[in-house]
């Protein structure tokens, strides 16, 4: 457990987190509609005669966003019902046309699962923690409400009402923000691998309710919590525990009383605020809605969704530190998103044939190379380069020319960025452009002498036990040959000259 505390007046205090993330289901249509659900259209461009309630108009599932919903499931090794059933959930949407939203409380599609969260000391992780994942339910988001559009009246955005969404509900098992963060983090790269949502949060494809109350440390009954909702970065999902922890430790010091509540966040004063009372389910009236039967999965069905599941990323990251011998750092960082693991694993199968190296050695380089190397000139350049030619075979032919000593690492950086400039071929642009290592060793060796002539007391230093010393005369070898000598073959003459 992590050792993250509040410091009050009276004592210290432990924070109790849980989380309901909202994703949306990846599908070209919405839940119950054939509306599309693609971002950026005009406003009310994509609304059907179900999405409006039109009188009359009969709600159909969309199977894709069930079978979505199952497969997450199953990326967390959940339970799947069979069986699961659609309710109404009743309260006034101003952006919900309807004035019910169609929900699943008493018979989800998903039972209980969990997730494993990765130890991070840097963030006050100190173990891998698992965190328990309640259920997974599928219901209809609502529309989007303007009021930034007339000075006194708001306006009402209909193109996102309708669309899928699974609801991830945790268990209050997280006690920092630090867990938060790589719980949001781990359940996204789970998504996107699954392909289930894009993850996408600027966007709202995914954001979080934020559930959070306070205790004595070492209480055993758990505090009255807030949710503080539609929350849309990782960062301010931490920024909001933080300041909802000390908002209710310093209330409840005053002698004040946590009201259970909805709050919503506000970035910019990095505060939260009280928007209204927290209903509780009975309050809602749910009831089994009845234009719609039960949900009933066959085996075949679910079969099929698991067959389906790509390898997911705490298998991957398995197999990269243990087949392919990477770091677990490397196999961290390469796992951690999809694109790039994609990267890595196109360039590996490039590469690899190309190589004359052990699996391991390929591997590690290619990692390097597209972890630090690439992502590093990419940067360097901006827009000016052109994405078109950053091709795997572009990439395993530049290192193919470091792995044969005919380029050294800059050299490669260099050649690089002309690829990304110009779609040159590598091996035209180190021949014409002069960026080649010098391995011919009578050239090498001439330097080298002239080198250990001009310092003659370094040479007897070095000779003398000053081992450190080897690390100047290769210096100098490479300023002599303006950066463009092997460094290996360097090395190796100098080590036969200095004995």
């Amino acid at each position: 457990m992590s050792d993250y505390r509040i410091q009050g007046e009276t004592g210290e205090w432990e924070v109790v987190i849980g989380l309901e993330v909202h994703a949306q289901v990846t599908s070209h249509s919405k839940l119950f509609s054939g509306a599309s659900t693609t971002f950026g259209a005009e406003p009310n461009a994509q609304v059907s005669l179900i999405d409006a309630a039109m009188p009359g108009m009969l709600p159909v599932p969309n199977a894709e966003c069930i079978r979505q919903a199952v497969r997450t499931g199953m990326a967390i090794e959940a339970q799947i019902n069979k069986f699961s059933r659609f309710d109404r959930k009743n309260y006034f949407y101003a952006d919900l046309p309807q004035g019910y939203q169609i929900s699943q409380l008493y018979h989800p599609i998903v039972g209980e699962g969990s997730l494993v969260i990765e130890a991070d000391e840097k963030a006050g992780i100190p173990q891998p923690k698992t965190i328990g994942i309640e259920r997974i339910h599928v219901e209809q988001d609502a529309g989007k409400l303007m009021h930034d559009q007339h000075p006194t009246m708001s306006y009402v955005d209909l193109n996102r009402c309708g669309v899928a969404l699974m609801e991830i509900v945790s268990m209050p098992h997280m006690t920092s923000p630090a867990e938060a963060g790589a719980y949001v983090r781990k359940l996204r790269s789970i998504l996107r691998y699954v392909g289930s949502c894009d993850g996408n949060m600027e966007e709202g494809s995914m954001r979080a309710d934020v559930n959070v109350s306070v205790r004595k440390v070492g209480a055993a009954e758990l505090g009255t919590r807030t949710e503080t909702k539609n929350v849309n970065s990782v960062r301010f999902v931490m920024a909001v525990i933080e300041q909802e922890a000390r908002r209710q430790v310093d209330l409840i010091e005053e002698g004040g009383t946590v009201v259970q509540e909805t709050r919503l966040y506000d970035p910019d004063k990095n505060e939260t605020r009280s928007m209204r009372s927290k209903e509780d389910a009975h309050d809602y009236r749910y009831f089994p809605d009845p234009d719609l039967l039960p949900l009933e999965l066959d085996d075949a069905f679910l079969e099929e969704c698991r067959a389906s599941l790509p390898e997911l990323p705490d298998a991957k990251r398995a197999r990269y530190t243990g087949e392919l011998g990477l770091t677990d750092y490397n196999a961290a960082q390469l796992t951690a998103e999809v694109e790039t693991f994609a990267r890595f694993e196109t360039l590996l199968a490039a590469t690899a044939s190309q190589l004359d190296k052990s699996g391991a050695d390929v591997a590690t380089q290619v990692a390097n190379w597209t972890l630090s190397v690439a992502p590093g000139v990419l940067k360097s350049l901006g827009d000016e380069a052109q994405m078109e030619f950053n091709t795997a075979a572009a990439n395993a032919a530049i290192l193919k020319l470091v792995d044969a000593g005919t380029v050294s690492g800059g050299q490669a950086k260099e050649i690089y960025e002309i690829v990304l400039r110009t779609g040159r071929e590598p091996d035209e642009i180190a021949e014409t452009e002069g960026l080649k290592q010098q391995s011919d060793t009578g050239a090498i060796e001439a330097e080298i002498d002239k080198v250990l002539e001009a310092n003659p007391d370094k040479v007897a230093e070095y000779r003398g036990g000053k081992d450190k010393l080897f690390g100047f005369f290769v210096g100098q070898t490479m300023k002599a040959m303006q950066g463009k000598a092997n460094p290996q073959v360097i090395n190796e003459l100098l080590k036969a000259k200095l004995g």
